[in-house]
């Protein structure tokens, strides 16, 4: 029965819920299959001695049977003979075989019922085994698929976040370069600009100067008029 007990408990296993309590679901998953094909192993061994327990039954049911037809056939001989003395021990021997017969048969039919038990919970467990094979070949493979996204996705993300990180920092040091450019242009332009104005105001200033030199040389001619 403790057997029994076991071989229900693998066959109540719930492997979703087994892989998400499990620390390892990969190595979980494959001792769940080892302890079913253990578990098969000795529901096997147990089917073959249930059947064998069965036939030796079933033997020792029929010899019991036998004996009886035949202490009958002798008790029948002996009162054909006329001696009842030796027909009474034949039919005594004949009741003993017939509980015996009667003991075996009940021995047999439970037999049979803890034989047919145990063929239908190996059937079983050998189906179940069947699917658990496939079902861990496939959580398994879907397992490592997952971990292996996951660590792709966190490379991923790192190279992701790095190239972002140098991006935006070649950005800014653009930025910061083009910057400083405008104000550099701005600071020369500034200068440019004062320079001119003097320099205008100058050339202004040598205009006046060189008109106010012409007027006084002009001054100075004599007046061919008068």
């Amino acid at each position: 029965m403790a057997l029994l007990d076991r071989v229900s408990t693998l066959l109540r296993a719930n492997l979703n819920d087994l892989m998400d309590r499990a620390e390892d679901p990969e190595k979980m998953l494959k001792q769940l299959v080892l302890d079913m094909e253990n578990q098969l192993l000795q529901v096997k061994t147990q089917v073959a001695i249930a059947i064998a327990d069965q036939h030796l039954l079933e033997k020792k049911k029929s010899e019991h049977d036998d004996a009886v037809q035949s202490w009958r056939s002798k008790a029948q001989l002996a009162v054909g003979k006329g001696q009842d003395d030796l027909a009474r021990a034949a039919l005594d021997r004949s009741l003993s075989h017939a509980q015996l017969a009667e003991g075996f048969a009940q021995q047999l039919e439970d037999q049979r019922t803890e034989a047919d038990l145990l063929r239908t919970t190996f059937s079983k467990l050998q189906a179940k085994l069947t699917e658990t094979r496939s079902r861990c070949d496939l959580l398994i493979a879907q397992h490592r698929r997952a971990r292996a996204a996951a660590k792709v996705n966190g490379a991923a993300t790192a190279l992701t976040a790095d190239r972002g990180s140098a991006s935006m920092q070649r950005m800014q040091a653009q930025i910061d370069s083009q910057q400083s450019a405008n104000l550099a242009a701005h600071a020369l332009s500034a200068v440019d600009s004062l320079e001119d104005r003097f320099a205008m105001l100058e050339r202004e200033q040598q205009i006046e100067s060189l008109l106010l030199e012409m007027k006084g040389e002009q001054a100075t001619l004599p007046d061919h008029t008068a």
